[in-house]
């Protein structure tokens, strides 16, 4: 009877430290403790992040600044080096850093960027381009044709249509290969490459009509990322809940959390299903420096004051479901992530 008991011991053990085959990395933008609160208020008590038992916290300082930017903040998770605010993909010196996604691509994995912002924005970007600075849009759109990238969802189509050189980059994409759409009727793309950029600059808000956006092109890309027998990597971004701190605007932040977490949900259902991904999800830095000052739970009212209508310097929360979870407890750096996710793929050496 020990032996059989040990025998399980042992099988649980193993179950527990496999690899995962796929990673989804889920990123808020701007997303703090008092966010996902305010949210869990105003969705009645409850979000699918409570699914979750593995909780870590990140620190997140540039190598310039004690709050970081986005930029920076997302290149520290992608190539797990500390820098400069407004860096993509580049380090402290501004030397080119190679990328999860990169390191991804390498290995025969599918690969997807998701976002509800411009996608040449920071946080998307911060995965496939290296550029000096963030503001440089159609720099980061021409990086998009130097990678194998399966699946690009988001907005920013100007960027590669209505360029200064006069170059169109969606007849580029088209000639790569890639099934290039300028809305989000994808109910027939169910494989091959794709690249949809549903808005001229930034999608509009959830309050604005943007509807289930973010969860359909977060089905869509795990739909077709999700036929790579080796596996896959795929960062989707809720970037409005960012801009809802920058604006100071309670309202704001909760329908664009409640928005994300939709998203997580189906992450979650899907790693719960699939059994071989790992889902990790985190925000870049907090924005607003949001405070609750009441609410009510039955009713979903959230009442907010806010400090600044910049980023503030706050520990930022991990949670992580699924193989290799595990690794996510604890404190840590942001850039610490990226050496996690490397490890938990089995990913090269840069």
């Amino acid at each position: 009877m020990k032996k059989i008991f040990a025998l399980c011991l042992i099988s649980a053990h193993l179950f527990a430290q496999k690899a995962p085959k796929n990673v989804i990395f889920l990123i808020g933008d701007g997303m703090g403790v008092s966010q996902i609160y305010a949210g869990l208020t105003a969705n009645r008590g409850h979000l699918n992040l409570e699914r979750i038992k593995v909780i870590g916290f990140h620190k997140n300082q540039a190598s310039d600044n004690y709050v970081t930017d986005s930029a920076a903040g997302a290149t520290a998770f992608a190539t797990g080096k500390q820098t400069y605010n407004g860096a993509i993909g580049l380090d402290s010196l501004k030397v080119p850093s190679t990328t999860l996604l990169e390191m991804a691509e390498k290995k025969g994995l599918a690969t997807g960027l998701v976002s509800t912002c411009d996608i040449t924005d920071a946080t998307p970007s911060s995965f496939i381009a290296h550029q000096r600075t963030r503001s440089m849009h159609e720099e980061i759109a021409g990086d998009f044709l130097k990678t194998d990238i399966d699946v690009v969802i988001g907005g920013g189509r100007k960027y590669f249509e209505k360029r200064k050189d006069g170059l169109n980059l969606v007849d580029s994409l088209r000639k790569k290969g890639y099934q290039v759409h300028s809305d989000l009727a994808l109910d027939g793309v169910n494989k091959g490459k794709l690249v949809a950029l549903y808005a001229e600059e930034n999608p509009i808000k959830v309050m604005e009509g943007r509807g289930d956006a973010l969860l359909y092109s977060a089905k869509k890309s795990l739909e077709i990322l999700g036929q790579n027998k080796k596996g896959f990597f795929v960062m989707i971004e809720g970037s409005q809940i960012d801009w809802g701190g920058h604006a100071n605007d309670a309202d704001y932040i909760v329908t664009e959390m409640v928005d994300f977490d939709k998203s997580i949900g189906y992450a979650l259902d899907f790693a719960a299903k699939n059994k071989e991904t790992l889902v990790v999800i985190t925000a870049d830095h907090e924005t607003g420096g949001f405070a609750l000052m009441g609410g009510n739970m039955k009713t979903g009212e959230v009442k907010g004051a806010f400090t600044t209508k910049g980023h503030t310097g706050q520990m930022i929360p991990v949670f992580a479901f699924g193989p290799g979870s595990e690794a996510f407890a604890g404190i840590y750096n942001n850039y610490d992530i990226f050496t996690k996710i490397k490890q938990a793929l089995q990913l090269g050496q840069k």
